[in-house]
């Protein structure tokens, strides 16, 4: 009789690379200070609060940009490469970022920080997705979400101690962070050899295979309306909670609360979606996600507001581990980078559409603006589950 494939089997099969790139994630993350504190750094250097806020939509900007290049060369020039080429290029910009004051130079770098920092996720994710077989892949991915929320908990209260003293040491320990990880890549991990069907190698080549893939499509456009949604979290609910008249450790409290309840929560919640069939879990953690910011619109008081973080937190910890596992099972081998950066890309394309839309909209109208996101997010749940159903008649793309 076959052992049941448990979450802590799956995480004890995994292979040496793959705790190495989680490893390297969470040093990475731990170190991304530069961003966290970008904002506090320019208006302290005399630049007003618009300057800074676009130098940090450009970097958004750039991130976009990488989650279409760094999807091309993990595919063309290999995953470690190109991990290597992303965290040595961002030790370089944040570096030399941290010498200029000139506007327009630290726009440019700006926009080319969120290019090299960011690059390395398609790389790292399709990496993942070579080394752990099918049928693992909901553990593997929930461990590097793991890894990376844990980093960038933990880096973020180190930054504060750091900013205190210096921004200049912001800077080089920014840097230092993204090149161990680049050395780690570079030294301790290696590619692994993927083997296309011969169905696969007659298919159209590039991201031009992915608008053959309806089902994928239908995916990404489900996953760009509960990015939207969600990463209101980070923009629109800051406003809302001041609104209300809480203090902004009120709404740093409720974020803190996202990030502890999925460090704590989300491996031990994959052990039971891991044995469920993705679309359903994916669907219904989108619903989730869509009940939680809908309550935001009568949550006039703190404990609302904590049981719709609970229940947006809860269809993250749903859908994201076994969204991450979906995209790389539907992948073809040879895209798999493209594939996962146009995944990454739908987040990206949410970072810099939700604020500006969701501000726009939430001074027209708080209650309705809250009552859309619920209706963008069931919707994708909806798409989600209509992209099952042409899946069911097509043939499988991997």
């Amino acid at each position: 009789m076959i052992p049941e494939r448990t979450l802590r089997r799956n995480l004890r099969e995994l292979p040496p690379a793959a705790l190495v790139l989680f490893a390297g994630s969470f040093v990475n993350r731990f170190g991304s200070f530069v961003m966290t504190f970008l904002i506090l750094y320019l208006t302290r250097r005399g630049f007003s609060p618009q300057q800074a806020g676009a130098a940090v939509s450009l970097y958004g900007l750039g991130g976009v940009a990488a989650s279409v290049l760094g999807g091309e060369l993990a595919d063309r020039i290999g995953r470690t490469r190109t991990i290597t080429l992303s965290m040595f290029g961002s030790a370089a910009v944040m570096l030399t970022l941290s010498q200029v004051d000139r506007l327009p130079v630290i726009f440019l770098l700006t926009t080319l920080a969120g290019l090299t920092s960011e690059a390395y996720r398609p790389a790292s994710s399709a990496l993942l997705a070579d080394l752990v077989p099918a049928g693992q892949r909901v553990s593997a991915f929930a461990a590097l979400r793991f890894t990376v929320n844990a980093g960038f908990a933990l880096g973020a209260a180190t930054a504060g101690l750091l900013a205190q003293r210096s921004f200049f040491l912001v800077f080089v320990a920014d840097a230092l962070t993204s090149v161990a990880f680049g050395m780690l890549a570079l030294v301790a991990i290696r590619d692994v050899k993927v083997h296309s069907s011969v169905g696969e190698q007659r298919r159209p080549a590039g991201y031009a295979a992915l608008f053959g893939d309806r089902v994928f499509l239908l995916f990404l456009i489900a996953a760009l309306l509960v990015a939207f949604v969600y990463l209101q979290s980070y923009s629109t609910f800051a406003l809302q909670v001041r609104a209300l008249g809480f203090s902004s450790a009120v709404y740093g409290g409720l974020i803190a609360l996202n990030g502890l309840l999925i460090v704590l929560l989300e491996l031990p919640l994959t052990s039971w979606t891991q044995h469920r069939p993705p679309r359903p879990v994916i669907a219904a953690g989108f619903l989730l996600v869509g009940i939680g910011f809908s309550l935001v619109a009568v949550a006039h008081v703190l404990p609302l507001l904590i049981l719709a973080v609970l229940i947006w937190t809860s269809g993250e910890m749903l859908n994201s581990p076994m969204a991450g596992a979906y995209v790389a099972d539907r992948a073809p081998a040879r895209l798999r980078g493209r594939y996962q950066g146009a995944w990454g890309l739908t987040w990206g394309l949410g970072l810099i559409l939700g604020p500006v839309i969701g501000a726009s909209l939430f001074a027209w109208n708080p209650s309705g603006f809250w009552l859309i996101c619920g209706v963008l997010a069931a919707t994708g749940s909806v798409l989600v589950l209509v992209s099952g159903r042409l899946a069911d008649r097509a043939t499988p793309v991997a």
